[in-house]
């Protein structure tokens, strides 16, 4: 059996699309897909190392709350799904589940680093104001994770180009296809 776990960020849901396509992507390749939802934080996080911190361990709290009736040792193969803050939870989780588990981090912050797991891919833009590109090119050569970097994408992997964003999105999803099937 297969396990998806899918974490969002603070403003985008599992139903925005890089987590909606890779969720529904899951789901065709035969993973039970479980969305995650949490939320009461502050705005105006960005450059408030405190407050993100309480963020991130808010969104843990949640999260774990949420999949406190999941039987990790049920599956052959779980894959923990992050987004923004996401990643960081993401990687918390897989770190303390018990059960060997993989990770997928979308535009993940400097701190999803901070407990990475041995098997994760990364997906970046290079005009993302939460996570510069060498702090996250540096981070992902140090723990040994494939990085894709968008070029001239936000925090969301998009341009502003709907043509050109739609092509990006394929592509991420089409390489997260390819790490499920490493599985």
């Amino acid at each position: 059996m297969k396990l998806m776990v899918m974490l969002p960020g603070i403003g985008y849901t599992c139903d925005r699309p890089l987590l909606y396509y890779t969720g529904r992507l899951a789901a065709a390749m035969g993973y039970e897909v479980v969305r995650v939802s949490y939320g009461g934080f502050p705005m105006n996080l960005r450059g408030n190392e405190a407050g993100l911190r309480d963020c991130l361990d808010s969104a843990e709290a949640q999260a774990r709350e949420a999949l406190k009736a999941v039987d990790w040792h049920q599956y052959d193969d779980i894959v923990f799904t992050g987004k923004s803050i996401g990643t960081v939870v993401a990687c918390r989780l897989a770190q303390s589940i018990g059960a060997p588990s993989r990770c997928v981090l979308l535009t993940p912050l400097p701190q999803t680093f901070e407990d990475i797991v041995p098997q994760a891919v990364a997906f970046h833009g290079t005009a993302d104001p939460w996570a510069n590109t060498p702090t996250i090119s540096a981070a992902c050569i140090e723990k040994q994770v494939p990085l894709y970097i968008t070029e001239n994408a936000n925090h969301s992997l998009e341009t502003g180009d709907a043509l050109r964003d739609i092509a990006n999105l394929m592509s991420v999803v089409e390489k997260v296809k390819d790490f499920l099937s490493r599985g």
